[in-house]
């Protein structure tokens, strides 16, 4: 219809011209802006229209005026799943002759036209009310249309009218924006989680035995008591034989080397069944309900992967990719073997039966009470597997989570987290210096990838052992900590590995861990003096405490003058919670500098003092003014995490701290 001149363009959120959805956890309010328009000067009008999942009834709020013709409005996501949005706008006939009448009284000019134009509009919106709304437009369309100029003229502008007109918009030739754009609703936990990663195998007590389920349980409350709510387990399922790994990832294992746990598939069965050193089905259910009353969750691996030894090689040759010689394509990375690991085929011509395969495994584990999963290498699977299986199991399970464990090229990352996964690892291991940091956390933070890409920060991982930590010695596993702990809102660590400072490489130059857990039971001193665990409660608490490191957004970097300083703040968007952390890069050598803040976007007055308490170190200072000293010693504590206290002055002389 070539009357309709409202224009809709730039309406952000968008992901992909809609192709994908945003992310939001529910109790969020989504901020959605647009540019609307019409040609010439009639005002116009907009509306933000949105709906859940399975109703067709939309629900909608007024846009405000931003300027310069952009609009803003928010709506809230009450429920967990799918919801859609979109804008619509029209011409708005009432508005646009309320203003000119104003001009025209102004100019003093006729406007004996003009109120009888307002009267017919007025009496247009009458025929779209009811009730007494609809008797009082009538009345207030007669006082228009008749009397004295000045009398029609001031009830003309009376603002309880224009009001009640704006309540019966004409909407007749509404244009409504092209696309309904998608927001996930999620839970919490899924912005907001600290996780802890053990093997179950190396939690008996006495050196060199299998642990169990039972083991585990009591490794729970050690790691409730740092104040973790995510504990991922590598895989439980049953080991392969053929081709083995021993120790350091050797090709010659002894006869009780266990293998590794990546290596799934044997006699004992595949991806539904349980190591049987761990335990049975039941034990596994009591150790997911022990964590539960820990107010933890259990996470479990999904690794789509088989052994030779697999059922569904005997089961479904098809779904795997074979040589000219007949035998089957183990998995390579060149010049890297892996003979022990058979991939899955996804271009497969039954490629329909193994994606429902892989369906029933995921909802077999949620149907043992597993809601959160870890996903291997998601990257060397199909990319539409992954959006149909994500979509599949939300549909039925709205609350499980999936974490796409991918390093790979950045776009290949970014397509994961767009296609359902709902937190994903990030390159934050290599980001070292503050040049590095500053910019990935920009980029995640303050960039439309924010929208879809919720960051997962782990400063080590049973594959990843990074140079930082090898050399850097505990300096470095104490900064790593607490960037990874306040610049994401969820983070991770593999211990015991981490709070007992393992560093030793395999070999120089490797990032593998010596003796890893990859391939054979390690036992841990969990006791052990050295250990960060005091540190990582404290950490976790300081967490748990501010809502303001509870989301990625609000993240904010300052200038200092040094470069081995890098300081940043977290705030809610009300800034009742606000935290600044300040930490030394350097883990050799103490480090000194100012730090220029924004005391405005802080919520502090300039020119006022205020406190500033290390919740970390538990030291007090009084700042003033945007410009404060700093001196970090790595050996002690290399970093800050400050709480910030306004100077209160009440009429009795007396200062406090807010």
């Amino acid at each position: 219809d070539g009357r309709r001149r409202v224009v809709i363009e730039r309406v952000k959120p968008e992901i992909d011209a809609g192709r994908f959805a945003i992310k939001r956890v529910v109790g969020d309010a989504v901020q959605v802006e647009a540019d609307v328009f019409a040609d010439g000067h009639d005002a116009v009008a907009c509306v933000l229209l949105w709906r859940s999942l399975g109703t067709d009834r939309w629900s909608e709020i007024e846009m405000e005026p931003l300027g310069n013709d952009r609009w803003r409005g928010a709506f809230p996501v009450e429920q967990l799943g799918l919801y859609h949005y979109t804008v619509e706008g029209w011409v708005d006939r009432f508005r646009t002759w309320r203003k000119d009448l104003v001009t025209r009284i102004e100019a003093n000019q006729n406007i004996e036209i003009e109120l009888i134009i307002g009267a017919q509009l007025i009496e247009a919106a009458a025929q779209r009310a009811a009730g007494a709304d609809r008797k009082e437009l009538l009345e207030a369309a007669r006082q228009l249309a008749q009397g004295p100029v000045d009398r029609r003229s001031s009830r003309a502008l009376e603002a309880e009218l224009a009001a009640l007109v704006h309540r019966y918009p004409d909407r007749s030739l509404a244009v409504r924006y092209e696309r309904e754009l998608p927001v996930r609703a999620e839970r919490e936990r899924a912005r907001f989680s600290s996780w802890y990663e053990f093997f179950p195998r190396s939690t008996a007590g006495a050196a060199g035995r299998h642990g169990t389920f039972a083991d585990c349980e009591k490794r729970l409350e050690y790691v409730a008591s740092m104040g973790f709510d995510v504990v991922y387990l590598p895989p439980i399922h049953p080991i392969g034989q053929s081709y083995r790994k021993g120790p350091n990832n050797s090709l010659t294992p002894g006869p009780d080397d266990p293998g590794s746990p990546w290596a799934i598939g044997s006699a004992e069965g595949g991806h539904t069944a349980i190591h049987p050193q761990l335990g049975t089905m039941a034990d596994f259910e009591r150790l997911v309900a022990r964590a539960r009353a820990l107010r933890m969750e259990i996470a479990l691996d999904v690794a789509l992967q088989c052994t030779p030894d697999h059922p569904y090689v005997k089961e479904h040759p098809s779904w795997f990719r074979h040589r000219p010689d007949g035998t089957i394509q183990y998995a390579e990375n060149p010049p890297k073997k892996y003979q022990d690991i058979y991939p899955l085929d996804f271009e497969s011509d039954d490629w329909e039966g193994l994606w429902n395969e892989l369906k029933r495994v995921v909802l077999f584990w949620i149907e043992h009470g597993v809601r959160i999963f870890r996903v291997d290498n998601p990257h060397t699977k199909a990319f539409p597997f992954w959006e149909w299986l994500i979509s599949e199991v939300q549909a039925q399970h709205a609350d499980v989570i999936f974490l796409s464990e991918a390093f790979t090229r950045p776009k290949v990352m970014y397509r994961l987290a767009k296609l359902g996964f709902t937190q994903s690892y990030t390159y934050f291991a290599w980001r070292n210096t503050k040049e590095e940091l500053t910019a990935y956390f920009t980029e995640l933070t303050q960039t439309e990838v924010r929208e879809y890409f919720r960051p997962n920060l782990w400063p080590n991982t049973p594959d990843i052992l990074t140079e930082y930590l090898q050399f850097g010695g505990r300096p470095a596993f104490v900064g790593r900590l607490v960037l990874a702990a306040t610049l994401g809102a969820s983070y991770g660590i593999y211990g015991p590995a981490f709070e007992l400072g393992d560093n030793a490489p395999r070999s120089p130059g490797s990032e593998e861990y010596l003796d890893s857990e990859k391939y054979q039971i390690r036992s841990w001193q969990l006791d052990n003096p050295w250990s960060l665990r005091e540190l990582i409660t404290r950490i976790n608490r300081i967490r748990h405490d501010s809502p303001a490191l509870q989301q990625d957004a609000g993240l904010r970097f300052y200038p200092t003058d040094n470069p081995m300083i890098l300081c940043y703040s977290k705030s809610s968007s009300d800034l009742s919670s606000v935290v600044l952390v300040v930490v030394n890069l350097d883990v050799n050598h103490t480090q000194a500098g100012w730090i220029h803040l924004d005391l405005d976007a802080l919520g502090m007055h300039a020119g006022a003092p205020f406190q500033v308490h290390d919740e970390l170190g538990d030291g007090r200072y009084l700042w003033q003014g945007a410009r404060n000293y700093v001196e970090l010693n790595p050996h002690t504590l290399p970093a800050h995490v400050f709480r910030l206290r306004r100077r209160v002055r009440t009429e009795r002389d007396f200062d406090y701290y807010l």
